[in-house]
């Protein structure tokens, strides 16, 4: 049966620019891309993280920086959560800033998750992670403990983790959000808050795994 990975490949055409997603749905998307490249597909990737860069590369797959081109053709990627508007929560893999950035590039945005991502309203999973300046990552700390939203400085193996952008996570302790856009523009009125992990209207498409089943689900 085909995954959603391979599902993907056929929303490619030759010669597109291709943003290349971060975590393990999209390092299967990736994978995958570079066999079609290995068999003759000529395409570009816009990678949204050193990580997505260093295996489109030991994959042959072509890198283009935006200095070289304007916009994408297609971004494929993951997510933490998926809501029934196909709103999401990105961030659980670090790189929530470049990947909004590759997304608002690009003219189609392909979201790859399992059926257990799907989520009534956005923060059912409790955690919504946020890119801190790390200069600002004690007055942030404070600051959304005093709106209520305590947090854990994210680690990975007994260290600080560091972004590709030198900055640090702050994984906040969320309810249900009921009012995202009014959240995330609250968030981003913080000195300090580079990005959230909300994406919303971002997504095009979303391509859910449920065992051997795929299902697509378009905004409407």
């Amino acid at each position: 049966m085909p995954t959603i990975a391979e599902h993907a490949l056929t929303m490619i055409h030759d010669n597109a620019v291709v943003g290349l997603g971060s975590g393990r749905a999209a390092t299967a998307f990736i994978k995958a891309l570079g066999g079609l490249v290995r068999q003759g597909l000529h395409v570009r990737g816009v990678p949204t993280s050193e990580g997505s860069a260093r295996l489109a590369r030991e994959l042959g797959i072509p890198l283009a920086t935006f200095e070289e081109v304007e916009a994408l053709d297609i971004d494929v990627d993951g997510a933490d959560e998926v809501d029934p508007q196909l709103d999401l929560i990105k961030g659980l893999g670090g790189a929530l800033v470049r990947e909004k950035i590759v997304a608002a590039a690009s003219r189609r945005v392909v979201i790859l998750v399992g059926s257990e991502k799907l989520v009534p309203v956005l923060g059912s999973h409790g955690v919504l992670p946020v890119e801190v300046v790390p200069f600002a990552l004690a007055p942030c700390r404070r600051r959304l403990s005093a709106m209520g939203f305590p947090s854990r400085l994210r680690q990975v193996d007994g260290k600080t983790f560091v972004t590709d952008n030198g900055n640090v996570i702050l994984d906040l302790q969320v309810a249900p959000i009921l009012d995202p856009p009014k959240f995330e523009q609250i968030l981003l009125g913080i000195p300090g808050v580079v990005g959230t992990g909300l994406f919303l209207g971002m997504a095009h498409t979303v391509l859910i795994q449920n065992g051997d089943s795929i299902q697509v689900r378009d905004r409407v």
